[in-house]
């Protein structure tokens, strides 16, 4: 297998497991993972959060760890890269009005390179206008943003993944196993034991 180089798009109040674990994950099986955020240079970090079910009609959130930028995002050339990975959280909010952000997702999306996105990364997903068609899964309160970008709403358990050309949709942090999973499959990688 060859490895890939990846672009992780990130910025602050990103869901800490979200992108940690997907980070390390992409890390340990062999990938080059360039992790970006606009406005921040490599050696800056964004601020994460730690978001979890508890009870209450949406989820809690508590501070996370912190998450190192390896890469400057005005200096990235999206055509130089495999695939792309959105984690969630409360960073897909602003990250969806940055013009280039939008620019980078339309890229990814037209050369149909392996996009996986968790949570409230539909949103940026939603915002480039790259869902039309597409069956994807997010946090349930995103539903109406991917049915209004012509998106197919999946409703599935928190836990599972769903794969539809080159995406790969999950609903949370608690369905990393089937998201990367799908992922990988998607970018060719295959692990033996």
């Amino acid at each position: 297998m060859a490895s890939k180089k990846l672009l992780m798009l990130v910025g602050d109040f990103v869901e800490d497991y979200e992108a940690m674990v997907p980070f390390q994950t992409l890390l340990a099986v062999g990938h080059q993972v360039h992790v970006v955020c606009p406005d921040k240079k490599p050696g800056d970090y964004v601020a994460t959060a730690i978001h979890d079910f508890e009870g209450q009609q949406t989820y809690t959130e508590k501070p996370g760890h912190r998450f190192a930028i390896t890469h400057d995002f005005a200096t990235i050339d999206a055509a130089g890269y495999d695939g792309l990975v959105i984690p969630g959280g409360r960073a897909p909010e602003y990250l969806r009005l940055y013009p280039a952000v939008i620019a980078l997702v339309k890229h990814v999306a037209k050369h149909n390179k392996p996009i996986a996105a968790v949570c409230h990364g539909a949103q940026i997903l939603a915002a480039a206008k790259v869902l039309d068609g597409i069956r994807c899964s997010a946090y349930p309160a995103c539903r109406p943003e991917v049915e209004l970008a012509g998106g197919n709403f999946a409703d599935i358990a928190v836990t599972e993944a769903v794969t539809d050309g080159n995406f790969v949709t999950a609903p949370a942090w608690p369905a990393h196993p089937a998201w990367m999973a799908q992922y990988l499959a998607l970018l060719g990688t295959k692990i033996t034991l």
